[in-house]
């Protein structure tokens, strides 16, 4: 059966001539973010939606700005994915409050000083936007029902994309994200704005990761992303922490759910009675004393002797979950040593011309 995202991939070999010709382009962490956003709530997925809006604030991104992506999202997923997506927002926000985060909020949407009539200013900003001349003659759908060509030019086209706190091409590349969600039924919007994207500055190759992260997160990790670590001398960056199976419970290990931020990596350290590390989301590294850095990816299992010495975290330009179980404990515990420094960790990057 055919989906959007196979539709999408279909057209992005149509932009190029191999996939291997293209450069090895990807989305910013920003980006990454929004597209995240975007198609969890075009599918409804909300508890993944919990987990990308926490990561979204968590790598910059304003209150208002992830607002204005849900608030986006209802005029291609409808009010109801919208409405749901902004309550677990608030759900979020107050969850991070009572952890003693404070978020920033971010400025409003700067005022539109321009007093010409929507539909003239919607069909102008769309010209811009797509490279369609505003006055060609009205045919398929804008033919067989004109109100809705207006309602599109003057909402969609004037009152959400003149609002200034997302760029069109941030616009455009979370309308593509929630058109892959959605799947199939929508295939010519997305071929349509897709292209837009490509007019809009974004790359064949970030079009790609686009699809990897939107198909991917249909069976994306499911397991809590857990609390904040603050104030842990063992992780450099952000990392977080949910825990299911603890010593005391007798099965010998120990089991949890280990998310890093981008750059985020813990220190060198070994265990008397090895590891398994079981890769479920995003782009990692792992790497042991005198080895190069291995790439993980989800999938991925790494089974770890013990006490050999290693680290394990993110890749700089993606979170990464594991899942980490701690074997044997009846051997003894982890030895932490030093923190991995800068040099160390962008070795992979050096050697693998990045």
């Amino acid at each position: 059966m055919k989906t959007a995202i196979l539709s999408l991939t279909l057209l992005l070999l149509a932009f190029c001539q191999t996939a291997e010709a293209q450069p090895a382009d990807t989305l910013s962490i920003r980006q990454q973010n929004i597209v995240f956003i975007a198609s969890a709530t075009a599918r409804g997925d909300l508890n993944n939606l919990k987990t990308s809006l926490a990561r979204g604030l968590d790598n910059g991104m304003t209150v208002n700005e992830i607002k204005e992506v849900l608030i986006h999202a209802y005029a291609y997923c409808g009010f109801p994915r919208s409405l749901r997506a902004l309550q677990t927002f608030m759900q979020v926000l107050d969850e991070r409050k009572a952890q003693g985060i404070t978020d920033t909020v971010g400025r409003d949407a700067s005022p539109v000083g321009d007093s010409r009539d929507k539909y003239t200013r919607g069909a102008e900003l769309l010209e811009k936007l797509s490279g369609a001349p505003k006055n060609a003659p009205k045919a398929g759908y804008a033919a067989f029902a004109p109100v809705i060509e207006q309602y599109l030019k003057e909402h969609l086209f004037c009152d959400i994309f003149e609002r200034d706190l997302l760029t069109w091409q941030e616009r455009e590349l979370a309308t593509v994200s929630i058109l892959a969600a959605l799947g199939e039924g929508v295939e010519p919007m997305l071929r349509s704005h897709s292209a837009i994207c490509l007019r809009q500055g974004i790359t064949e190759g970030q079009l790609r990761q686009m699809t990897e992260i939107v198909n991917g997160l249909k069976h994306a990790d499911s397991f809590a992303r857990g609390t904040l670590m603050t104030d842990n001398p063992n992780f450099t960056g952000k990392a977080w922490l949910q825990g299911y199976v603890a010593p005391q419970d007798g099965f010998g290990c120990t089991v949890a759910n280990v998310t890093f931020a981008p750059d985020c990596r813990n220190s060198w350290h070994s265990h008397k009675g090895g590891q398994l590390l079981l890769c479920t989301s995003g782009k990692g590294y792992y790497q042991e004393k005198g080895k190069p850095i291995q790439l993980l990816l989800p999938g991925d299992v790494v089974k770890i002797a013990p006490d050999v010495i290693h680290w394990h975290g993110a890749a700089p330009d993606s979170v990464f979950t594991h899942i980490a179980i701690g074997t044997q404990l009846d051997k003894g515990g982890v030895t932490w040593l030093a923190p991995v420094t800068d040099e160390e960790y962008n070795s992979y990057k050096e050697n693998n011309n990045q």
